[in-house]
């Protein structure tokens, strides 16, 4: 499998460090200090544009880059399905599997990179985690994407999910509203989770069927937050089925939680509901649920 090209992530300094690697080593855990070392002695490493050749102080304002040398990106369906083509917009249908956008040391291997080679200037107006799959809208022009992303957040967008949980649900409905912020996760510092002093959400669950100790839900969110039907559902009692990361209570598993991008767990974006940012006409999309989530 080729390497990818490489990526220079950048980061900026809030508070006074006393070096660069103390910076680096407690931001992200995902690395060693001795990892960090190495990448300063081989020249990854700079601050406001200029490479490091020995460790420093950080202030306040400063830009530290790490220009990660091209790698070997780990495998993922590289496809989807379009639902949806129009001058404005594109709805596809993503695996799951497949990050909707870089990062967790994915590049190339995303559902951005697809789709821009098919259609160049396309962004997306939002984005599911890499094991759940379904709909995703991107904006096809500006004007589409301002008109949207104000219908995003005065809530006139309409998102469905299907999800499978554990337990058997004892209520046909529920409604959730479980505050969500970042918690202590031993390998990546904080991760979002269920959180009394976290940011508000609202998300409504509604039972499809039950049976053997699981329960499938329908879940629309009147939010956006990470993670928020999987922390959500969890923190009702109902975590996903082989979610490697959260547990009962919606916070990460005591014994050694799964990252944020972990597979195992069953989600599926399936229906949005929204006014066509040009025709003015109601528009309802589906993506059809793999056969578990029917």
């Amino acid at each position: 499998m080729p390497l990818n090209t490489g990526y220079a992530y950048r980061t900026q300094v809030h508070c006074p460090w006393p070096g660069v690697l103390a910076f680096l080593s407690h931001d992200y855990r995902h690395s060693t200090p001795a990892t960090w070392a190495a990448r300063l002695q081989q020249g990854e490493l700079e601050v406001d544009g200029v490479r490091l050749t020995h460790d420093q102080p950080l202030r306040p304002g400063q830009t530290v880059t790490w220009h990660r040398p091209p790698w070997q990106e780990e495998a993922a369906p590289l496809h989807y399905a379009t639902v949806h083509e129009d001058e404005a917009l594109l709805a596809v249908h993503k695996p799951p599997g497949l990050p909707t956008l870089p990062g967790g040391g994915f590049l190339a291997h995303t559902l951005l990179t697809l789709v821009q080679r098919d259609y160049p200037g396309a962004h997306p107006l939002h984005r599911l985690g890499r094991g759940t799959s379904g709909l995703v809208l991107f904006a096809r022009t500006g004007a589409a994407g301002s008109a949207l992303a104000r219908a995003w957040r005065e809530h006139e967008v309409r998102k469905v999910y299907r999800a499978l949980a554990q337990g058997e649900a004892a209520q046909d409905t529920s409604t959730i509203t479980t505050p969500i912020g970042p918690v202590p996760h031993p390998r990546l510092g904080t991760v979002h989770a269920a959180s009394p002093g976290g940011k508000a959400a609202l998300s409504h669950a509604q039972v499809v069927r039950r049976g053997a100790a699981q329960t499938l839900f329908d879940v629309t969110i009147a939010t956006g937050r990470p993670h928020q039907i999987r922390i959500h559902l969890a923190s009702i009692g109902h975590p996903l089925v082989g979610d490697p990361l959260y547990g009962p209570g919606g916070t990460p598993h005591a014994d050694l939680p799964g990252l944020p991008g972990d597979l195992g767990y069953w989600l599926h974006a399936w229906t949005l509901r929204f006014v066509h940012p040009l025709s003015g006409q109601l528009l309802t999309l589906e993506a059809p649920p793999p056969p578990e989530l029917r």
